[in-house]
């Protein structure tokens, strides 16, 4: 009965995440957007006080829950485990420790996050991890779903569902989802919870949490005959049948030991009943953790979605080319690169809930796979406040729709050699037409010439650089008007 709470349980946690990525219509978010509020490291950098504590008294309650209930990373292991256990039963056994790895690992990912190495931060992580496969992997899926049903619909003169744009954010984030599946898939496959006893520092932490656990599975050696059944089917390989043993550091309390044993010499207890008649207590005296995880080389793919029209007409229409930003531009809320950099582990979450197709992984190396704004797609809407209303790290804080229209993320800078006021002699106007804030104004070519074409000058201190002008400039492939970042954002 234990295994099976814990799986229904489990099932119904990582298909709730799993929404939140695929999701594009944002109903996901507002019923359980807080299932990415709870996973531990985002909780932790964003100093969620509540939700670590709770998280550590659950650990101190009933054991490592967390890596088997809530982590999605965690249970989607779990599934390769149980579809290798498939082909093979009881094909586990005990393994010795790696503790040496497993603080070096830890230690790295702690330095890392004090020295702003975000790199580091965001492969070690296991929920952004998961973000990342299910983003990069599961959400095009969805979406050529969706659009099948919304042909199938629109034949039947019904409008229950719409077409959506797919296409891929970044190909080195799909490189790392895909080597990240691959490599997490195998391990588990054929050695079950190897990441998450090995290089996984949430797992770490939280093990060592767990040897002080209330509950916890206990041998009774009164009814235990060591046939090891249990310790073949342990996927953490923490059960030393031999001696009757425990690695609570490493046990992710998944109950399938207890299913297991015959004889019924496991079960869920308090930690006192630990010993039983005539026999000594069954020692944790080490820190167990199993082969490390190695990282290869990955496929890229490219998707095209169908091209969008601009207003006007005034050029051909081509794809759109992403201009050089000498700084890039990091969504409001953010506050700058530096807080940004400092908290987000890139989970992709804010990149899978943006309505608009601004928000994309970044490829630069300083700021890998976290999310910068760029405007081939559609500039970032005054009103729209979703990517600060699903981040849980606290990478980009909540504002409210008053607090984003005074935000400058970056302003406007005005590129005279693409405009098609001068390079093919039209009147335009997009740029100021769609401005949102009114920094953009019209003035014409000859200052002594009133009846001349106009050409748009830009007032840097009331723009917030939402990139309207950019999106929604007519000139191809690089825009006449395009955001210069900011490093720190302003209050206007």
């Amino acid at each position: 009965m234990l295994r099976k709470i814990r799986v229904t349980l489990a099932v119904i946690s990582i298909t709730l995440v799993t929404l939140l990525f695929l999701d594009f219509s944002g109903t996901a978010h507002r019923w359980f957007g807080w299932m990415a509020k709870i996973q531990f490291l985002p909780a932790l950098l964003a100093m969620n006080v509540g939700v670590v504590v709770a998280l550590v008294a659950l650990t101190l309650l009933f054991g490592r829950v967390y890596c088997s209930v809530i982590c999605p990373l965690g249970i989607m292991q779990d599934v390769f485990a149980w579809c290798g256990r498939k082909k093979q039963k009881y094909r586990y056994s005990y393994s010795p420790a790696r503790t040496v790895l497993r603080l070096v690992v830890l230690a790295v990912m702690v330095v890392a996050i004090v020295l702003g190495i975000h790199v580091i931060v965001v492969l070690l992580a296991p929920y952004s991890a998961y973000g990342r496969i299910a983003q990069s992997l599961l959400a095009p899926l969805w979406a050529w779903g969706n659009n099948l049903l919304a042909l199938l619909a629109e034949r039947a003169d019904s409008y229950a569902f719409y077409s959506v744009d797919v296409w891929l954010r970044g190909g080195i984030t799909l490189a790392v989802a895909v080597v990240t599946l691959v490599v997490l898939g195998w391990l588990s496959w054929r050695n079950g919870r190897t990441y998450c006893n090995t290089i996984c520092p949430v797992g770490t932490v939280l093990g060592y949490i767990a040897r002080f656990s209330l509950l916890r599975p206990v041998i009774d050696t009164s009814r235990c005959n060591a046939c090891g059944l249990c310790s073949r089917n342990c996927k953490a390989a923490c059960i030393d049948s031999k001696r009757h043993s425990v690695d609570y550091t490493r046990c992710v309390a998944c109950m399938d030991c207890i299913d297991t044993c015959r004889h019924g010499a496991i079960s869920y207890g308090l930690r006192r009943t630990r010993k039983a008649a005539g026999a000594s207590a069954a020692t944790d005296t080490s820190r167990r953790t199993f082969l490390t995880a190695a990282a290869a080389v990955g496929a890229t793919a490219a998707l095209h979605a169908q091209d969008k029209t601009v207003d006007g007409g005034l050029a051909v229409i081509v794809d759109k080319r992403k201009p050089e930003r000498r700084t890039p531009v990091v969504p409001p809320g953010a506050q700058g690169i530096k807080h940004l950099s400092g908290h987000c582990t890139a989970c992709q979450l804010c990149v899978a809930a943006c309505p608009n197709g601004v928000l994309r992984p970044s490829a630069d190396l300083g700021r890998l796979m976290q999310p910068e704004s760029s405007y081939e797609r559609g500039y970032c809407r005054p009103e729209c406040t979703r990517c600060s209303e699903v981040c849980p790290a606290g990478a980009i804080l909540p504002l409210t729709r008053e607090e984003k229209t005074s935000v400058q993320i970056g302003h406007a800078v005005w590129v005279s050699a693409n405009c098609v006021v001068l390079t093919d002699d039209v009147d335009c106007g997009n740029c100021a037409r769609h401005c949102p804030a009114g920094a953009i104004q019209m003035v014409p070519v000859d200052a002594a010439d009133s009846a001349s074409r106009k050409i748009p000058v830009v007032n840097e201190a009331r723009c917030i650089g939402c990139g309207a002008c950019e999106n929604l400039c007519p000139a191809r492939p690089f825009s006449a008007i395009y955001v210069e970042g900011h490093e720190h954002h302003r209050t206007i």
